[in-house]
């Protein structure tokens, strides 16, 4: 399933967390962009600028415009759904 709705995962690739989203939109057949935070500064620092307290917060999943900090399986999928 292709979609035009453009998806990253910030994360490190040592987070159970990150590792869980990445199975999830993996499964769900979305194509997502993983961008790991801990081995590459300029992906931290795009992650630090999505966050007015400039913090490494992942995982962060962006769907288009709209960001996700460690959302729920479900919240992922509503939002999904509705930026398609």
């Amino acid at each position: 399933m292709s979609s035009i709705l453009k998806i990253k995962l910030y994360g490190s690739a040592q987070c159970h967390k990150t590792q869980h989203y990445k199975n999830f939109l993996t499964q769900s057949g979305l194509d997502y962009s993983f961008l790991d935070v801990i081995k590459h500064e300029n992906l931290a620092e795009e992650l630090r600028n999505l966050y007015t307290n400039k913090k490494l917060n992942f995982p962060t999943i962006t769907l288009g415009n709209k960001r996700l900090r460690n959302p729920s399986d479900s919240e992922l999928i509503k939002w999904i759904e509705k930026l398609k």
